[in-house]
């Protein structure tokens, strides 16, 4: 795989962009992932070099959202623990078990989760009584989508942030502030385990790491200042985008 300018430079703005994308609705690799493997990239490179991008990009808007006092690190500390091995375990378990059941599954709820914002207007103003005492919540949630993005992870920041609107009661803001925490940890584990078994490949994932982490700092400052007014429809829109993307893939005699 020969690593021309030309080549960097694409994948810099191709990372800049999905950063940007991800950082308010989540998504941000159905830009990358097919951008390294339509460079040549081995699919399991390919995975872990986006993790290794990504990683930047979810820390650089995590890093923002806790400055900006949107998220307090000490509240989601059992979150993060509970995500961070929820993670780890997938990421160790995607070499052993069959993902179909998951590629099956996913497009199902990410349609879901459009249809919820679509038809209640009120989700995400926040407010209400959470359905799960925050421990209980770290423990079902964090582990599940810990383990969710570690094995497969296309959706993991919608169905986080779904589950923090739905099940937690946050506002959409607060919401994404919190997915993009866990997000960086799920991101991380990950990350860890593809290294040790040494797919990374590391002069692509520093160079879209810059991009990256720049597209995701102003992606959430644009979260910061425009709110629930730009989130609300940008997570139905990807939400649907990946859907319609993972079901294609899984039929592609559609397109016949």
């Amino acid at each position: 795989m020969e690593l021309s300018f030309e080549i960097l430079a694409l994948l810099f703005f191709v990372a800049g962009l999905a950063g940007f994308i991800d950082a308010i609705a989540g998504g941000g690799g159905l830009l990358t992932v097919p951008a390294l493997l339509a460079v040549g990239m081995p699919p399991a490179q390919a995975l872990a070099t986006n993790k290794l991008q990504g990683s930047f990009g979810s820390f650089s808007a995590s890093l923002y959202f806790v400055r900006n006092g949107l998220v307090s690190l000490k509240t989601m500390r059992n979150a993060i623990i509970c995500t961070f091995i929820g993670a780890a375990l997938g990421a160790e378990l995607v070499q052993r078990i069959d993902a179909g059941v998951l590629t099956n599954l996913i497009p199902v709820l990410l349609l879901g989760i459009s249809f919820y914002f679509l038809l209640s207007p009120k989700a995400g103003k926040g407010g209400g009584e959470p359905k799960l005492s925050e421990n209980a919540f770290a423990l079902s949630v964090g582990t599940g989508i810990g383990f969710y993005d570690g094995f497969f992870g296309p959706g993991a920041g919608s169905l986080f942030t779904i589950c923090f609107v739905a099940v937690a009661q946050l506002g959409l803001v607060e919401a994404t502030a919190r997915t993009k925490v866990l997000n960086f940890t799920s991101n991380f584990a990950a990350l860890l385990f593809f290294i040790f078994a040494g797919l990374p490949v590391w002069e692509i994932g520093l160079v879209m790491a810059v991009g990256g982490f720049l597209g995701a700092r102003l992606g959430a400052k644009v979260v910061v200042t425009k709110g629930r007014k730009l989130i609300r429809p940008m997570v139905v829109i990807i939400s649907m985008i990946m859907a319609v993307k993972l079901l294609l893939e899984q039929n592609p005699q559609w397109l016949q």
